[in-house]
């Protein structure tokens, strides 16, 4: 069900305009899939994203036990059902932990892992090269603090063990801001039917606690102190309340990262682009206030609500950009589209400052460094810093070759620009794009 894409893709310079009906939401998919897992009994998903990524959580689920079965709907994402709840699959390969290939996706890997865990399961979650990477020890201090045996490679990183066990209720400090530290550990609390409370030091991205609520459990955010700090809540045997999924629907809408590389090619470009239903979580609309901060013509319309989440028309139009400094908590709420940010900065007439940033040094790449050099090989200047770069404005791209170290952000930030630019772009390791945007160069087409 997903599209292999080419590994070396040449972009032109081009005029884009229209509308684009992005791909799936991935984090959305993903929690479709594992929240639907918690039922005891049949639950439909629907406009899940067609990605490597989301194939990886739904074979995971499979080796589980649990029957998922996924097909094409007529709008280019994915429909299917889910049966059996993990806590009562029966064991598909027989005693001993059950081996589950992630691929590339740490959300599939660190969300597994507490799902697993919470229903007593023994797994070994492994992955490709980039994702042995990507460190795990955010989620295994607080799985173990809830009982569970768990081990890493050096104490961080993948292959990441988890033994079966019985877990008990956790009041937990993160020392990040991170949704998917947050949702290993509900998950995990939900499976096994105790309580947990996690505090982090401001909010994060809260698709899992929305989902959760939508289903009806019982889900309590608080904002605590002068400085923030976000506590959320769920009591002891939230999971049996997910009784009123059986037989129901769990929704995803589209994507705002996959949106935000259209938005920012014709805000800085030459004509309107509008990107329909895409989901408008606050936790997620941080790369659009970026564009709008920097002069951006964006308008929402038709707004709506899917599984709990806002959704909206997304429409933006060329403008003249100025510059702006993304840091603290705005940073939460747009790193994933920062590389594709920087696009916009080197075109915009002051450039664009990033700092408190370090996480994108451990994504699927170091997407400092490799922005830099991705950026620099096609004539943009980035001054790289240890949590951030900052880019002169003024800039505009030309032709040239870049090699994306198979980050599917890195690549398709390539495709905006070259689009941008003055001349072509060579662009290796775009294969990696289908982990999470495989219609992308249908789109950009």
């Amino acid at each position: 069900m997903t599209v292999a894409l080419p590994d070396r893709v040449r972009i032109h310079p081009a005029h884009l305009a229209g509308t684009v009906h992005v791909t799936g939401d991935k984090s959305l998919s993903h929690r479709c899939l594992l929240i639907a897992a918690l039922v005891d009994g049949r639950v439909d998903v629907r406009g899940l994203a067609p990605s490597a990524d989301v194939a990886a959580t739904a074979e995971g689920l499979r080796r589980l036990g649990v029957q998922v079965v996924l097909r094409p709907s007529s709008d280019g994402r994915l429909e299917g059902t889910l049966v059996g709840s993990i806590a009562t699959a029966g064991e598909s390969d027989g005693p001993g932990p059950v081996a589950i290939d992630c691929g590339n996706s740490g959300t599939t890997m660190r969300l597994l892992a507490g799902l697993a865990a919470g229903a007593g399961r023994s797994v070994v979650l492994d992955g490709d090269e980039s994702l042995r990477r990507r460190p795990v020890d955010r989620i295994l201090a607080p799985l173990r603090a809830m009982g569970a045996v768990a081990r890493a490679r050096d104490e961080r990183l993948p292959p990441l063990e988890i033994d079966a066990g019985r877990l008990r209720a956790i009041d937990w400090e993160s020392d990040v801001a991170s949704a998917q530290v947050k949702s290993a550990v509900l998950l995990a609390a939900l499976a096994a039917g105790v309580e947990a409370r996690i505090r982090s030091p401001h909010a994060s991205r809260d698709h899992t606690e929305r989902m959760l609520r939508y289903a009806g459990v019982e889900v309590r955010i608080d904002v605590d102190g002068a400085e923030g700090a976000e506590v959320v809540h769920i009591g002891p045997g939230g999971s049996e309340r997910l009784d009123r999924m059986v037989g129901a629907t769990l929704s995803a809408s589209r994507d705002p990262s996959a949106a935000a590389f259209w938005h920012v090619a014709a805000a800085c470009g030459g004509g309107r682009i509008s990107t329909p239903e895409i989901c408008l979580n606050p936790g997620r609309t941080g790369a659009l206030d970026v564009l709008r901060a920097m002069g951006a013509d964006a308008e929402v319309s038709a707004e709506s609500d899917v599984t709990g989440e806002p959704v909206g028309d997304v429409s933006v139009g060329p403008a003249g950009l100025v510059g702006v400094r993304i840091d603290g908590a705005l940073v939460v709420r747009c790193l994933d589209e920062l590389p594709v940010l920087a696009v916009a900065g080197a075109l915009s007439r002051d450039g664009l400052e990033v700092g408190d940033a370090a996480e994108l040094r451990v994504k699927e790449s170091d997407r400092i460094s490799v922005l830099a050099h991705v950026l620099g090989a096609i004539g943009i200047v980035v001054e790289e810093r240890p949590d951030g770069f900052r880019i002169a404005g003024g800039q505009r791209p030309r032709s040239g070759s870049v090699d994306a170290h198979g980050d599917h952000r890195i690549a398709m930030t390539a495709a905006v620009a070259a689009t941008l630019g003055t001349g072509p772009v060579d662009i290796a390791g775009f294969a990696a794009v289908g982990t999470s945007y495989p219609s992308f160069l249908d789109d950009l087409a």
